[in-house]
């Protein structure tokens, strides 16, 4: 059977839609428009994919597809928004609650939870981590961002465009990259942290 569904009451299909072998649904999907969906697909329930292609062995469990190339073996969701324009290769993890709009993110890279990537170029092999924000509007214009093949982007670091993050860079949690970066750099940018001992009393009794 090409097509198995949990729940075929629930599931709205586009006349449009092209389907491989093996593909399963899940209650509350809608597939709308011009759709081509691989071989071993399965896309969870209440999944809207909008004129989009799926690659084989591929999963969408829960998230919102949008004009958009997902390549084979990879993992999106749950909860993920892939708005127009996105295009992952083969072996992408974008995980909960990431969103990427206009980008292009390259073989066996992943955004596994909490963070926004938009007009940016990722290549392959790079971890981008929770809470990562591409910075790409200045309030007048839209720019755009480049990070290099193998390249580790830490937790809650600010990618404010346009930079060049060169292949294996490091930037390390907390940093926020205004310039770009050569092969290999170790980057870092935060204010350092101040203790001050047996003050934390004063401010926890203002709440009470």
């Amino acid at each position: 059977m090409k097509v198995k569904m949990i729940n075929s009451k629930t599931v709205s299909i586009s006349r449009e839609v092209e389907f491989g072998d093996n593909v399963m649904l899940g209650s509350n999907v809608v597939l709308k428009g011009k759709c081509k969906i691989g071989n071993n697909v399965i896309i969870g329930s209440n999944s809207i994919i909008c004129e989009s292609s799926i690659g084989n062995n591929s999963c969408v469990e829960s998230s919102v597809v949008e004009n958009s190339m997902i390549g084979s073996d990879c993992i999106v969701g749950p909860f993920a928004h892939l708005r127009p324009n996105t295009m992952l290769a083969d072996n992408v993890k974008i995980g909960n609650f990431v969103e990427v709009k206009n980008s292009s993110i390259g073989f066996g890279s992943k955004a596994s939870h909490l963070a926004y990537i938009g007009d940016a170029d990722i290549g392959e092999n790079v971890n981008i981590g929770c809470g990562v924000i591409f910075a790409n509007y200045n309030g007048k214009e839209k720019n755009r961002s480049r990070v290099g093949d193998e390249s580790f982007i830490g937790s809650n670091c600010n990618i404010i465009a346009p930079v060049n993050i060169a292949k294996r860079s490091y930037i390390c949690a907390g940093t926020t990259v205004t310039n770009s970066t050569n092969e290999s750099d170790f980057v870092i940018g935060r204010v350092r942290q101040e203790v001050k001992p047996k003050k934390a009393e004063k401010y926890l009794k203002r709440g009470k």
